[in-house]
């Protein structure tokens, strides 16, 4: 814990001070990121280096799995994350972000993993549909499940984020974006999520980024009512 503190003083004195003019900007005008990324509480995932985002960059909800639970009545930090960030903030690209060799896709393969921990047992019931998933896969060794049902739990949790009426509105009028990434820990890089061909992809500077859902209207009904009309 000293070692933690001595990082806070630090932070104060050089890193603070270094973008003094940042801050007081922040401080001033407020919050405008142009993305939510919901990714793995993991402590080896840090979201804002990945993205070398700075200050005000990159609105941040973290949680054991990248979990976003369907849309409920029932309140919950995910949720009210995710409608902050759409409806006050206006974020225009939503990123789920999973990783390699997540504890939690772990435990969800091993048989009594989660027995001492309930709680998290009932979280990672939003991930079981990815599990039904990787059950369509044949002949998986132990490693090759877990790196399956991990990019199929991205998917599953882009499923959920549809249910939530302010990302279903918002990509209606064509104002948001849904991103699907897995990170390497190992190697660094970055698998996306490509709508076209339904795979995940690697990320590359002289490709464009794949998406799984890019902005476009998507009012289904929009040209019955132009016919009726």
């Amino acid at each position: 814990m000293n070692e933690i503190i001595g990082r806070i003083f630090k932070f104060e004195t050089h890193v603070f001070a270094k973008h003094a003019d940042l801050y007081s900007r922040l401080a001033t005008d407020g919050q405008s990121p142009k993305a939510l990324m919901i990714s793995c509480a993991d402590s080896r995932i840090v979201p804002e280096l990945i993205l070398q985002a700075e200050p005000g960059d990159l609105f941040v909800t973290r949680n054991a799995g990248n979990i976003v639970p369907p849309f409920s009545q029932a309140n919950g930090g995910v949720s009210s994350a995710v409608e902050y960030a759409v409806v006050a903030l206006g974020v225009t690209d939503i990123i789920v972000c999973g990783h390699s060799g997540c504890g939690a896709m772990e435990a969800l393969q091993r048989p009594g993993a989660l027995d001492g921990m309930p709680n998290v047992a009932a979280w990672l019931r939003h991930a079981h549909a990815a599990e039904s998933v990787v059950r369509c896969y044949p002949d998986l060794s132990d490693a090759e499940r877990l790196r399956v049902l991990t990019l199929e739990n991205v998917v599953c949790q882009l499923a959920h984020l549809r249910t939530h009426p302010s990302v279903a509105a918002a990509i209606a009028r064509g104002k948001v974006a849904l991103h699907g990434w897995l990170v390497d820990i190992h190697s660094g890089s970055i698998l996306a999520l490509d709508e076209t061909s339904g795979h995940f992809t690697p990320v590359r500077s002289n490709s464009p980024l794949p998406v799984a859902l890019p902005h476009a209207s998507r009012l289904a009904a929009h040209e019955t009512l132009k016919r009726s009309a």
